[in-house]
């Protein structure tokens, strides 16, 4: 399963997603960025709603991260 963070490149929330994911996970759940600008698709489907957090094509949460979906994805991958 592969954590994804669809973000834009000077995207501030995306900055915060990925610092606060990295603090509240400790370190241990790290994602692949995806700038969505790379790929008129992505374009296309995300449109200006960005940073989104995605593992496995389920929408974790978008925006602002939630630590409880935080929790719980650290809780699955690392039992």
């Amino acid at each position: 399963m592969e954590l994804l963070l669809y973000a834009r490149e000077g995207c501030h929330l995306c900055d915060q997603m990925l610092e606060e994911l990295e603090e509240l996970s400790r370190g241990r759940l790290r994602p692949r960025v995806v700038d969505v600008d790379g790929d008129p698709e992505l374009v296309r489907r995300h449109g200006l709603r960005v940073p989104v957090l995605e593992l496995a094509g389920e929408e974790l949460c978008h925006g602002r991260l939630d630590p409880r979906a935080v929790a719980r994805l650290d809780a699955l991958l690392h039992p």
